[in-house]
């Protein structure tokens, strides 16, 4: 049988695949851009197809040949028209699996709060419940799989749930933390998501999925902090902090940004629990049953402790995000580039410096004037951006796709080419590249390349008023990467330039 896979360079997508693969399913990943696919463990196991689900044509092709479909996307924060955004998609993508015979659609959406009617959910959740039922009648047998928080190392929940409870030991909490919910580890999710494959062709409705335990958002964070080893946390509800503001607060915390924040705390609003476990007909539970709450908790902090988290929630696109490829003709001609150059030889061989280069970000930092980059993670945060502290999925290591603190990783080629996209809130485009190389004479050489597309007049007033820090920050890198190269060069016997 043969899956076809939206939603591969997400969270949920990224994790999917493998276990599909594991299960012995040929798979296909449909994505807008197939390169953030090329450095995955899995890539050459996989067909990797270009195309987007708002595209029918695109959709039409990429079915052909499917058994069955899964539909891992939505334009969470996507800005004010992301319902028409995805109920455009879902009916595209139900029809096209349609037209193709497809045996089976199965859809990942979120649980909805008994009792509520549509017109009093969050925008979010009513327009994930209204692609559920696109699908369901589309004319082919869907599984919808409705799951509440989602915890797994990497996840935007449970990092919300981890920064919130470290960084804050006393709490004032707006009053959804005392909301019921049954949080789902995600092994259990893609256990499930992997048994829907074979479900029996009669067998088209939505599912309720959680795990075994029921309880609020305060008692999430105490048993996280009981699970991490922390003193116990002072947590004192209010009832003020509305979505929005929450959203805000969450932001300045934790490393997701409110743009994303919003519909996970408008989610906790309404109480939001299994209404039935029917899933279990058809998909047994393994043996022991699904993971608690605890257990799943201690897996994704051991998963983060020994650096092993397969994807995050910041692998998918950011939403408003730019997402061009930089310009790489000389003579471009799109308008002004602004670019900063800077050259260093370096006493040090290129996988010396190479590896400074890719360690760059995230608990290293950039090298240089850290205050100002701090600075500048502060102000994106504060004017809705991603911030600085979306850190980076590996210590060691980066691929296509990765985010790495408020950059986006365009290219890599080790031990050559990091090429990093902004994503900050900037009136332009912008990228950071770096290259090692070696001179005619032989000499390890370091360049590093800043370059700007400003947009309208901001733009161009946006480079002339950051310009002259650039010898501080561009320039203060460029030496720091040097200079540590250099250190761990001279370290290891018998290395030099």
């Amino acid at each position: 049988m043969r899956c076809l896979v939206t939603g591969a360079t997400g969270y949920i997508g990224g994790r999917l695949v493998p276990e599909l693969l594991d299960a012995g399913y040929a798979v296909r990943c449909v994505v807008r851009s197939p390169g953030k696919l090329r450095d995955h463990p899995w890539a050459g196991r996989v067909e990797i197809v270009r195309g987007d689900v708002t595209d029918e044509e695109s959709v039409r092709a990429a079915m052909e040949g499917v058994d069955v479909a899964y539909y891992l996307v939505h334009a969470l924060g996507g800005g004010p028209g992301f319902e028409e955004t995805d109920r455009r998609s879902a009916r595209v993508f139900g029809e096209s699996a349609r037209a193709a015979g497809v045996r089976r659609i199965v859809y990942l959406g979120g649980l909805t709060p008994a009792g509520v009617p549509d017109r009093d959910l969050s925008p979010h959740l009513r327009s994930r419940a209204e692609v559920g039922r696109v699908l369901l009648d589309s004319g082919v047998p869907t599984a919808v799989l409705r799951a509440s928080v989602i915890i797994g190392s990497g996840s935007a929940s449970f990092e919300m749930l981890r920064y919130l409870t470290e960084r804050l030991p006393l709490m004032v909490t707006p009053r959804w933390v005392r909301t019921r919910t049954q949080p789902i580890a995600v092994r259990d999710v893609l256990r499930l998501l992997v048994g829907c494959a074979a479900l029996p062709y009669e067998v088209s409705r939505a599912f309720d999925i959680g795990g075994p335990d029921v309880l609020t958002y305060r008692d999430m964070m105490r048993r996280y902090a009981a699970v991490a080893g922390l003193p116990r946390r002072g947590i004192l509800p209010v009832p003020v902090l509305s979505p929005r503001l929450s959203s805000l607060w969450v932001g300045l915390i934790t490393p997701v940004p409110g743009a994303l924040a919003r519909p996970l705390v408008e989610s906790l609003r309404h109480e939001v629990v299994c209404a039935e476990r029917d899933i279990r007909r058809y998909v047994p539970d393994p043996p022991g049953g699904p993971l608690g709450v605890n257990r799943a908790l201690e897996l994704a902090l051991r998963r983060i402790r020994e650096a092993d988290v397969a994807t995050r929630w910041s692998s998918a696109a950011t939403p408003g995000a730019p997402s061009d490829p930089l310009p790489t003709d000389p003579d471009w001609a799109g308008g002004t580039l602004y670019t900063d150059h800077r050259r260093r030889a370096v006493n040090a061989s290129p996988e010396d410096v190479w590896r400074v280069v890719e360690g760059i970000g995230g608990e290293n930092g950039w090298y240089a004037f850290p205050l100002a980059w701090a600075l500048r993670g502060w102000i994106d945060t504060l004017i809705g951006g991603v911030g600085l502290r979306r850190g980076r999925r590996d210590a060691a290591r980066l691929r296509v796709g990765d985010s790495l603190d408020f950059w986006r990783v365009e290219e890599v080629l080790p031990p050559r080419l990091l090429r990093l996209r902004a994503e900050m809130r900037l009136p332009g485009l912008a990228w950071l590249e770096m290259r090692v190389d070696r001179d005619a004479e032989g000499r390890t050489v370091f360049r590093q390349r800043a370059v700007f597309h400003p947009r309208g007049l901001a733009g161009h007033v946006y480079w002339w008023g950051v310009s002259p820090f650039h010898a501080l920050v561009f320039g203060g890198m460029a030496r720091k990467i040097a200079a540590k190269s250099e250190s761990t060069a001279s370290a290891v016997p018998g290395q030099h330039g």
